[in-house]
C-alpha cells in the first residue's frame, strides 16, 4: 500500500501530537503537553478526514494532561473551544468527559452535553452510539436520579433490541429501588438527628428556666431585704463620719460630744441592719 501523504497543516498537527504524547507519558510534563495540544488544535481547521482524527487525538491527550494536573473543571470548556457545540464532539472525547466527571462525582456537568449529543441524528450513525448511550445512562442519569428520563431514552432508542432494552430497563429499576432505600434511610437519620437536637434543646431550656427562676427569687429577696434598711440613718451616719474625718479635728475637746453622738447613731443603725442572732459584738 502507498504511504499516507499528510497535508502540511495536518503534518504539523501530527508532529505536535507526537510531542504532546511524549511529554505526557515519558516526561510527565503535563502543562507543556497541554500547550502542544492547543497549538496542534489551533493549526487544524474543522475539516473532516485525517485532520479530524488528529484533532480528536490531540483533545484526548489534552484531557488526560488536564486531569493529571487536577484541572478537570476546565476540561469541558477546553474541549468545546475547539468543537464549539456538544453535538460535534467525537465519540471518544465524549466518552472521556463522561468518565472523568463521573469519577470526580460531578455527573451533572455532562447532563445537558450528553443529552444534546445523543439527540443529534447525525451522531446516531456512529457505531459507538449504543455504548455511549448506555454509558450516559449508567454514569450520568442514574447517579442523578433521572429515572424517568432514562426510561424514555431507552424506549425511544432503536439501536437496542428487545432483550437489550429489557436488560437496561431492569438496571434502571434496580437503581430506582436503591435510590428510594437510600432516601428513606437518609430521611430516617435526619428525623433521629432532629429529635435528638430537640431533646437537647429542651433540656437546656428547662435548665435555663430553672436558673432564671432562682435568680428572680434571689433578686426579690435581696430587694425586700434592702427595702427594710434605714437608709436615712445610714446616710446621716455617713455624712457625720465625713464631717468628723474631713472637717473636724478628733483631738479637739469640743469634738468629743459630737463624736459620742455619732457612735450612738452608728449603734442604732447597726442594730437595725443586723438581726440579734447574727449581730457581731460591738465594743466602745
Amino acid at each position: 500500500s502507498e504511504p499516507l501523504v499528510w497535508a502540511p497543516v495536518s503534518a504539523q498537527a501530527a508532529s505536535l501530537l507526537e510531542e504532546a504524547a511524549d511529554l505526557l507519558v515519558l516526561h510527565r510534563d503535563f502543562a507543556a503537553a497541554v500547550e502542544k495540544c492547543e497549538a496542534g488544535c489551533d493549526s487544524l481547521g474543522p475539516g473532516p478526514g485525517s485532520s479530524a482524527e488528529v484533532k480528536c487525538s490531540l483533545c484526548v491527550v489534552g484531557i488526560q494532561a488536564l486531569a493529571e494536573m487536577n484541572r478537570w473543571r476546565e476540561v469541558l470548556s477546553w474541549v468545546l473551544q475547539y468543537y464549539h457545540v456538544p453535538e460535534h464532539l467525537p465519540p471518544k472525547v465524549l466518552e472521556l468527559c463522561i468518565l472523568l466527571y463521573s469519577k470526580v462525582r460531578e455527573p451533572q456537568v455532562m447532563l445537558e452535553v450528553g443529552s444534546s449529543w445523543l439527540r443529534d441524528q447525525t451522531n446516531k450513525s456512529f457505531p459507538e452510539y449504543g455504548s455511549l448511550l448506555e454509558l450516559y445512562l449508567l454514569h450520568v442519569l442514574l447517579p442523578l436520579g433521572q429515572f424517568e428520563g432514562a426510561e424514555e431514552l431507552v424506549r425511544g432508542c432503536d439501536v437496542f433490541d428487545s432483550e437489550q432494552q429489557l436488560a437496561i430497563l431492569g438496571t434502571i429499576c434496580e437503581s430506582r429501588c436503591q435510590w428510594t432505600q437510600q432516601e428513606e434511610m437518609h430521611s430516617a437519620a435526619e428525623e433521629q438527628q432532629d429529635a435528638a437536637t430537640e431533646t437537647v434543646l429542651g433540656a437546656l431550656s428547662q435548665k435555663l428556666l430553672t436558673m432564671l427562676m432562682l435568680l428572680r427569687r434571689a433578686l426579690r429577696s435581696m430587694s425586700s431585704h434592702f427595702c427594710l434598711l434605714p437608709y436615712k440613718k445610714m446616710l446621716l451616719a455617713t455624712f457625720l463620719l465625713y464631717l468628723v474625718v474631713v472637717r473636724l479635728d478628733p483631738a479637739s475637746p469640743t469634738s468629743l460630744p459630737f463624736i459620742y453622738k455619732l457612735v450612738q447613731l452608728f449603734r442604732q443603725a447597726w442594730a437595725a441592719v443586723f438581726s440579734p442572732i447574727h449581730r457581731p459584738p460591738i465594743q466602745d
